[in-house]
């Protein structure tokens, strides 16, 4: 994947959400204006990536405590000049949640969700937004999750005890999109 693969990606993407529609119209257009969109020193935003982990069932998520932010975040991180966003998305995943990249399973290559947030300034550098493509990933919750040394601590919640964690709009977001999937799983079992 490359930059005019990500484009592609971003134009394919279809939301519901307008906030979210809104966050793929102002990331097309930083993309197209900045060849190092990938570079986390390209200030003021550049591209992440990130994933949305769920269980088989779509009953639970993986969510992180970053040491960093000390808060509550889904898998990810900087491309650090990495143009394959999903690859960068796939590392940060096996990377936090300390599990081998095998047993991560990819559902789509296709974007699952796009946000854009600001991360204030600090000594690492000026306040900045963080342009996170995000990507749909199953991991078998019967594993254990040995974490990494970014996180204080990394756990699977429940759906309806997410906002509990992050109560952010974004995670708002990928829960009702991961309720609309389970619904459809659901009846397909059932079927």
């Amino acid at each position: 994947m490359h930059r005019q693969e990500l484009l592609a990606l971003l134009k394919r993407h279809k939301t519901h959400f307008v906030e979210e529609a809104g966050y793929v119209s102002r990331a097309i257009a930083f993309v197209e204006a900045h060849t190092d969109c990938f570079h986390r020193r390209l200030w003021p935003a550049h591209v992440t990536g990130s994933t949305w982990v769920v269980s088989p069932d779509r009953s639970r998520v993986i969510m992180l405590h970053h040491r960093k932010h000390d808060q509550w975040f889904q898998p990810g991180g900087h491309a650090d000049g990495d143009a394959d966003i999903l690859r960068v998305a796939l590392r940060e995943t096996s990377e936090e949640t300390g599990l081998p990249p095998s047993d991560v399973r990819l559902l789509s290559t296709d974007v699952f969700d796009v946000d854009i947030h600001t991360i204030p300034a600090s000594e690492r550098g000026p306040q900045h937004d963080h342009i996170d493509i995000r990507f749909l990933v199953e991991i078998d919750d019967s594993a254990g999750l040995p974490g990494s040394d970014e996180s204080h601590d990394v756990i699977w919640v429940t759906l309806n005890n997410v906002s509990r964690y992050n109560n952010n709009r974004s995670t708002y977001r990928m829960v009702d999109k991961t309720r609309r999937m389970r619904s459809l799983y659901t009846h397909s079992m059932a079927g």
